[in-house]
């Protein structure tokens, strides 16, 4: 069982200036990870760089499920708009 905590740790770690949420029940999460890692990546490679993250997490299944919002900080200023 993991800790919304422990994976926002990991995100924050791997990803450049990553803002990062989680919020979940120990096996199934949401996040919202905003970084400038993600600018120019399409939506799928973005969520392979997370999964490449958690994988060991997910491949021990302490880590069940984990759904995602990858997006670059440009993104998050025209959602603000």
């Amino acid at each position: 069982m993991m800790e919304p905590e422990a994976i926002r740790a990991l995100l924050q770690a791997g990803f450049r200036d990553a803002e990062v949420e989680v919020v979940g029940d120990g096996r199934h999460f949401q996040a919202r990870i905003v970084s400038p890692d993600f600018a120019d990546l399409p939506l799928l490679r973005r969520h392979r760089l997370v999964y490449e993250l958690l994988r060991a997490h997910i491949d021990s299944e302490v880590l069940h499920a984990i759904s995602m919002r990858t997006l670059s900080p440009a993104q998050t200023a025209v959602e603000q708009d």
